[in-house]
């Protein structure tokens, strides 16, 4: 049985297992792309890479595999670390291994980063492709910035509390012209990645952040216990859409730490 808390932006979904997790992610997901496809005719969504892609592993499964819509995705990457396609380290190859490959995703709606180029040109030639959706209405616009309007943004986090490639006290966090910047110095490998950058996040229709076991549990405590606080001390802390809705994901052993005994493993 899913616990769940939060504020009129925020949720938490707490659960016992993460088979139950996964199956409440797939339903959450299946849900807002039937509401996108209705409302736009589209569902425009980014992915991150991690445990996270494994977590969404039911989509592929009975009966979302047959009753989601799609042909009517286009899928992102809110951050990419700049290798090769067909490298390990790829967010955009264990996407295609683990989930894109095994439902009939129409290719072309498929926007994988240039892997030929440099970590700075990559961020630049993503921006632009984003740009252009933009203009045609494949993403949505912010009605409160020029930012694009993603239908969702699906985040993993690490035990720092980084999301994206947004890491703790690293200068791209404070990136607010770019859509997408890049970084070369990550302080876990491979160091050169592109990333969304925070008013991009924070424009999106639905963010969902996805956080599972024992060594997230602090970063998941300092995000969202201090939520409010002048300056969270974690970048997951300052997820938040300024119109849209967070949902955090996690487990009984991510939410341990949570303020709130009913969170406690």
């Amino acid at each position: 049985m899913a616990l769940s808390g939060g504020h009129k932006d925020r949720e938490l979904r707490v659960h016992e297992s993460l088979d139950e997790l996964s199956t409440d992610l797939a339903d959450y997901i299946a849900e807002l792309s039937e509401a996108s496809v209705k409302e736009r005719g589209v569902f425009a969504i980014a992915l991150s890479g991690g445990s996270l892609i494994g977590l969404m592993g039911k989509l592929c499964e009975a009966p979302y595999n047959k009753t989601v819509d799609w042909a009517k995705w286009y899928i992102f990457w809110a951050d990419e670390r700049v290798v090769a396609k067909n490298h390990a380290d790829s967010n955009y190859k264990l996407a295609k291994d683990r989930l894109l490959s095994k439902v009939p995703i129409i290719p072309s709606h498929v926007h994988s980063i240039n892997d030929t180029v440099s970590a700075e040109e990559a961020a630049d030639d993503y921006e632009f492709v984003i740009r252009q959706l933009v203009k045609s209405r494949v993403i949505s616009v912010s009605d409160i910035s020029d930012c694009p309007k993603f239908d969702l943004i699906l985040l993993g986090m690490g035990p720092d509390g980084h999301v994206a490639s947004l890491f703790p006290n690293h200068s791209a966090l404070e990136e607010k012209d770019e859509w997408v910047t890049f970084i070369t110095d990550s302080p876990k490998p491979p160091p050169e990645r592109i990333t969304f950058t925070l008013p991009v996040i924070n424009s999106a229709s639905n963010v969902a952040i996805v956080a599972t076991g024992d060594s997230k549990a602090e970063a998941v405590h300092l995000a969202v216990d201090d939520v409010g606080s002048d300056s969270p001390s974690v970048p997951a802390g300052v997820a938040q859409p300024l119109k849209g809705k967070l949902v955090w994901f996690l487990d009984k052993a991510a939410a341990s730490k949570l303020e709130g005994s009913q969170f406690s493993a």
